[in-house]
């Protein structure tokens, strides 16, 4: 079962920000807010469509996903389809952490497995990534609506 996530207030998202030795704009805390919110990693044309009302611009909301994925608020993502996706880390400063992803093979769908739904054991002989936990899991397959 997927972790509770924490939804934290304006205030406290700025405070997370400034934590990191990054300055708290107005574009980080949209892009913070608007990914609490996500039940699955969203891309930069998703991000950028959802917060193109607040006048935001895609160059911009790069460079602000890209910033807070290098001091670990988020993570960065591709499932096999060429295109980066991005959540909110539970842990902002954990940088092992990770969790499985399923991606459908028709529509592109990408969700967020359980932590505990898959687990990977590493024997001494594994590169260092994997026994250090730095790797990701993508399962790819059909989803249920494109399976029926």
């Amino acid at each position: 079962m997927k972790k509770e996530r924490i939804v934290r207030s304006i205030a406290e998202l700025r405070a997370l920000v400034r934590s990191t030795g990054l300055r708290s704009t107005g574009p980080r805390v949209a892009v913070l807010q608007r990914l609490q919110q996500a039940i699955t990693p969203m891309s930069h044309a998703e991000i950028a469509e959802a917060l193109e009302p607040a006048g935001l611009d895609r160059a911009t909301l790069y460079r602000n996903l890209i910033d807070l994925t290098d001091v670990g608020l988020l993570s960065r993502t591709d499932h096999g389809d060429h295109v980066w996706r991005f959540e909110l880390r539970d842990n902002a400063h954990d940088q092992a952490e990770q969790h499985p992803h399923f991606t459908c093979i028709d529509c592109g769908e990408v969700e967020c497995l359980p932590d505990t739904s898959i687990e990977v054991s590493a024997p001494d002989r594994t590169p260092r990534a994997i026994r250090n936990h730095h790797f990701e899991v993508q399962i790819t397959g059909l989803c249920d609506r494109c399976a029926a």
